[in-house]
């Protein structure tokens, strides 16, 4: 007997309603297609008709013959689905008609132009009568609409096709549901026959070769397991019968061996309701940090659109012929656009410093930093957007103390808080930047705001990565990183963040760092000004080959080296190019960008080492690649040394110059040998 609910029942209900479900879609698509296609052939049959019937009666129209144009109405007769007919005059007036037998006599008044209506079962249809642009009168058609008639014929033959289909399905699936569960079904039997008579020496069939199939080995071969155990234990007996010590001794043998198990279990179960703690809160986090990263997605769009917008604004203006500027606004929009791309720059890299942060691959360069010039910085930076917002900005007017840091982290670290504060902040509120000493040798910076507060939930959550505490939605701008970053740099930096808010007064977040001595940087032989130039201007002639695409970086660098008449660029925009101008010209360096068509950077890199014409050239990659993992793979892979773009002009410079210094100096050296 097959209890309910059994393994059997659920695949038969999960075939029918598959079956219901897919003659439902299909049956229910043919009569909306079917019925569709009689409506628009019968209103193409009426509007042919009618249009006929027009071309037939317009003679009779002009003659003023009715009988004629009742002659040619007769011949709806012919057209069952007609049930009456008229002829309308130029006036309106009822010239001539038709009615099938059994229908009433009763003609509308005649419309000003062409319709097509349906009332109930009927379709009513008049269509004007025109030669040569003369409106001479209107036909009038009135015909059966079987619609309804036809919609409940099909819905009768869709139940009785569902009806026989779903009995079928039900006899097949009972029938050929056996395959399905007889190989469990025979698991059962024989696991209660095991059960009852204690005999472990029955196997369960094997019936097929899919899971069931190795759900049959796991269980037979559990079942020899058990039999392999109880023959050792009766051997055991039979032997400890024989032998009263031996079996005394045994007994307590397996009494501790017991204890011991139960121990082991004990122990075992423990770990495994741990390990399912730890997995679930394990998910429960992944849950949180999925959801809080595509918003996390969703707000970097916007995140960028704020230094992009400045970029963008100045250079139209910048390249307007009709929004002409001097020199000195040049000049200051030309600043305002380098100022806004560094930010975008520090936006893109806040993403990979946080997980360079994490993966613990973030060098900082601790040195004495004036935090009068910093928050000089800051301030140029922040004022404007505060000012934009109506909010004042109080910094300290001369600050003399100097803090042990990373220049430019430290930077990062106060323009985020000092942007929190901004886009945080009232309509009319105030950021109050201060700086004093918290305890001895140590500074404290001090960002406090006259904003909504936070409350001690959102206190709680503050440095969680990508959570911005609900305010996804305020339309303020933000990655929900920033404070996280922010915390690790300052820690990095050996300092220490703090903040207290009130709810309904303001936020104060500080950050506390080791103060020292300022130190003087000098330049011997000049300033660093001239020794730039001099450095520029040295050198007896070298040629740079630059492997690069993209047209606007090509002439970034162009630009660079024009400032150096020692040096002669050649460019060339794919990487086989690239390879047959090394090969012809054998240039001192090559410049190599990594994303290049038709063949990789490295993958030229590794063509020019293996070819003895090529392969003492030093490259250097310049590439966007900017990932720790990518710094090394390239330098790996052979390149002297590895850029990443942005250019940064200096490191562009240094690394071109140290590397034509080593080539001059292996030069020399080969000619004092020759010598």
């Amino acid at each position: 007997m097959i209890p309910m609910h059994s393994l059997r029942q659920k695949l038969v209900a999960v075939v029918m309603a598959t079956t219901l479900t897919a003659l439902l879609v299909s049956v229910g698509a043919l009569i909306g297609y079917d019925l569709r296609q009689y409506h628009r052939a019968l209103l193409g049959d009426m509007s042919t008709q009618a249009e006929l019937l027009g071309h037939m009666t317009s003679a009779a129209l002009t003659f003023d013959d009715a009988r004629l144009a009742g002659e040619n109405l007769a011949l709806l007769r012919l057209r069952p689905l007609v049930r009456a007919g008229a002829i309308y005059d130029a006036r309106g007036k009822l010239f001539a008609s038709y009615v099938a037998p059994g229908e009433p006599s009763e003609f509308p008044a005649a419309p000003m132009g062409d319709s097509v209506q349906v009332a109930g079962n009927k379709l009513y249809q008049f269509r004007r009568i025109v030669e040569n642009g003369e409106l001479l009168g209107t036909v009038y058609l009135r015909a059966e609409y079987a619609m309804m008639s036809r919609t409940i014929d099909y819905a009768l033959m869709a139940l009785l096709i569902t009806t026989v289909a779903m009995l079928l399905a039900f006899l097949l699936t009972r029938r050929l549901g056996g395959i399905v569960t007889a190989p469990i079904f025979a698991i059962a039997g024989v696991a209660r026959e095991v059960v009852s008579t204690r005999d472990y020496s029955r196997r369960a069939p094997r019936t097929s070769d899919d899971e069931a199939a190795e759900l049959v080995d796991s269980f037979n071969a559990m079942l020899t397991e058990i039999e392999q155990r109880t023959g050792e234990l009766e051997n055991s007996n039979r032997a400890i019968a024989r032998e009263a010590q031996e079996r005394a001794s045994a007994q307590q043998e397996v009494m501790r061996l017991n204890e011991q198990l139960e121990v082991r279990v004990h122990e075992r179960t423990l770990q495994l309701e741990t390990a399912n703690a730890e997995l679930e809160v394990a998910m429960d986090e992944a849950r949180k940090a999925n959801h809080a990263k595509s918003a996390f997605l969703s707000a970097m769009s916007h995140e960028l659109r704020t230094p992009l917008n400045a970029i963008l604004g100045f250079a139209q203006i910048l390249t307007s012929e009709a929004l002409p500027s001097t020199l000195a606004q040049k000049k200051e929009f030309a600043g305002h656009i380098l100022k806004s791309g560094r930010h975008l720059l520090t936006l893109i890299n806040e993403i990979l410093d946080l997980a360079k942060v994490e993966a613990g691959a973030m060098n900082l360069s601790l040195e004495p930093v004036a935090l009068g010039e910093v928050l000089g910085e800051c301030r140029a930076m922040i004022e404007p957007i505060a000012t934009g917002r109506g909010i004042r900005m109080l910094f300290p007017e001369d600050c003399k103390a100097v803090v042990a840091a990373d220049r430019t982290r430290l930077k990062q670290v106060l323009l985020n808080l000092l942007s929190n504060a901004v886009k945080y902040n009232r309509a009319g509120g105030a950021v109050i930047l201060d700086v004093s000493v918290a305890a001895p040798g140590r500074a404290r910076l001090s960002v406090q705001d006259t904003g909504h507060g936070l409350s001690s939930a959102q206190l709680d959550a503050l440095f969680q990565p990508f959570n911005r505490l609900g305010q996804e939605n305020s339309g303020e701008e933000g990655t929900g990183i920033g404070l996280v970053l922010t915390r690790r740099l300052v820690d990095l930096m050996g300092g220490t963040i703090g903040v207290s808010s009130r709810v309904g007064v303001g936020s104060v977040f500080w950050i506390e760092l080791p103060l020292t001595e300022p130190h003087a940087i000098t330049i011997e032989g000049g300033t660093a000004g001239e020794l730039a130039r001099s450095r520029l201007g040295n050198g007896g002639g070298h040629t740079l080959l630059y492997v690069e695409d993209n047209p606007a970086n090509l002439k970034l660098v162009e630009e660079i080296v024009r400032f150096r008449p020692e040096l002669r660029l050649l460019s060339a925009h794919d990487g086989h190019m690239g390879i047959e101008m090394a090969r012809a010209h054998l240039p001192d360096l090559i410049l190599m960008d990594l994303n290049l068509p038709c063949i990789s950077g490295t993958d030229a890199l590794k063509t020019l080492r293996s070819d003895p014409r090529t392969s003492h050239i030093p490259v250097i990659a310049l590439t966007a690649n900017a990932m720790p993992r990518d710094v090394e793979r390239g330098l790996a892979s052979g390149f002297f040394r590895y850029l990443t773009k942005p250019i940064n002009i200096d490191e562009f410079t240094e690394a071109i110059n140290s590397t034509l210094a080593r080539i001059d100096a292996r030069r020399t050296a080969q000619t004092e040998v020759q010598i």
